[in-house]
């Protein structure tokens, strides 16, 4: 069975740094830039006999909004339904009860975020966003 925590003391970061570098979404993230998003995020590690096999974060005030971050399963831990287990740990956690909007980004998993209930922006005219020159770069590779 896989245990989720958020004990942060038990996050394997060699591991969590390898499988974000290795990601879509932050190819060739340096370490200490994880280190640093882990310090500042609320983290959740699935951890299969001792090994973690499952990691995803929430930035967040912890009273009005949430963003979800950096979902990630080990190979053989996929098809399990670990992602939206992992995503619905956030979700039902007592100090989001009053969070208003949780949102997140994502290019290929928009199935399991639906049956989660999320959709698209409800009002995408209010929302903007500033992009880091090196995201702007990322985002034109793919």
């Amino acid at each position: 069975m896989i245990e989720l925590s958020d004990d942060k003391a038990r996050l394997q970061l060699d591991r969590v740094h390898a499988w974000l570098a290795s990601s879509y979404w932050s190819p060739g993230i340096e370490r200490p830039l994880v280190e640093r998003a882990v310090a500042g995020s609320h983290c959740l590690g699935a951890y299969l006999d001792g090994e973690q096999v499952g990691y995803a974060r929430t930035v967040t005030d912890r009273a009005t909004f949430a963003w979800i971050a950096d979902v990630w399963f080990a190979e053989p831990a996929r098809g399990r339904g670990l992602g939206r287990r992992m995503v619905r740990w956030f979700l039902d956690h007592p100090d989001y009860a009053t969070v208003r909007r949780f949102a997140l980004a994502t290019w290929d998993a928009h199935g399991m975020y639906e049956a989660l209930g999320f959709g698209p922006l409800a009002r995408p005219d209010r929302l903007m966003e500033r992009l880091s020159p090196d995201l702007v770069k990322l985002m034109a590779g793919t």
